[in-house]
């Protein structure tokens, strides 16, 4: 089944689950047919709590897109004007979105079903998902496996002097951004209401997708994802 041209616009079931991490993080995404490939990084960038503070590219095909950012590659097409429905993608057929090429976050995505749209509904919309994606600059899937633990115990709310053998000194600051963070907290509500409260958001009547981006986040509200490119070597690993 293909997503090609059809009397209007439709919904994209999307799968989207981050490779090389065990236990999954992943997200089930609506997201209308008729939405650019920009504003699909800018929907997986706040879906899985990202900053948007690095490179990235989609590969669909053989072939990459993505937003043109300074000291970054030019792409053969405006992905402003490209839009999912125009890639005619197969129903499963995987693409991949690749974001800090540095830490190398690769999103294996797959359309799992199209749907009519539902007029009471905004979009996009996260419809379920598990965990948090892991912090900036942690230092890509195999530095944050080594590390999972103790972010978990930080995010417990454990005390401080009883990591002690766990961590090297932590900044003040660092660590009241950890404290809210836990690998397996993952709150589809609050990513929904973030969402709905976004004056950006895309109505059923429109049919463009709107440039502002959808302002949700894979952490709870109060807190984003942590930057943790100095935690990193201060999490020993067991």
């Amino acid at each position: 089944m293909e997503t090609g041209v059809s009397s209007g616009p439709e919904v994209l079931q999307l799968r989207v689950v981050l490779r090389s991490i065990s236990p999954l993080i992943w997200r089930r995404l609506l997201v209308r047919s008729d939405t650019s490939i920009a504003r699909l990084h800018q929907i997986l960038q706040i879906a899985f709590g990202w900053q948007d503070m690095h490179l990235h590219r989609f590969e669909i095909r053989g072939r990459e897109y993505g937003v043109h950012q300074d000291g970054g590659a030019f792409f053969g097409t405006d992905a402003h004007e490209t839009l999912i429905v125009q890639l005619k993608l197969r129903r499963l057929e995987r693409f991949a979105y690749e974001y800090d090429f540095g830490d190398g976050w690769i999103h294996d995505l797959r359309i799992e079903t199209t749907l009519l749209i539902d007029p009471k509904r905004v979009y996009p919309v996260c419809i379920a998902g598990r965990r948090a994606a892991p912090p900036e600059d942690c230092g890509g899937p195999l530095a944050f496996m080594a590390n999972r633990s103790g972010y978990a115990m930080i995010g417990r709310g454990e005390a401080r002097h009883e990591l002690e053998d766990l961590l090297d000194e932590v900044e003040d600051e660092e660590w009241d951004i950890l404290r809210y963070y836990h690998p397996d907290r993952f709150d589809q509500r609050a990513v929904n209401r973030r969402r709905a409260a976004e004056p950006g958001r895309h109505k059923v009547h429109e049919n463009r997708d709107h440039p502002k981006k959808w302002m949700v986040s894979s952490q709870p509200s109060i807190a984003p994802s942590a930057p943790c490119g100095s935690v990193k070597s201060k999490i020993r690993c067991n």
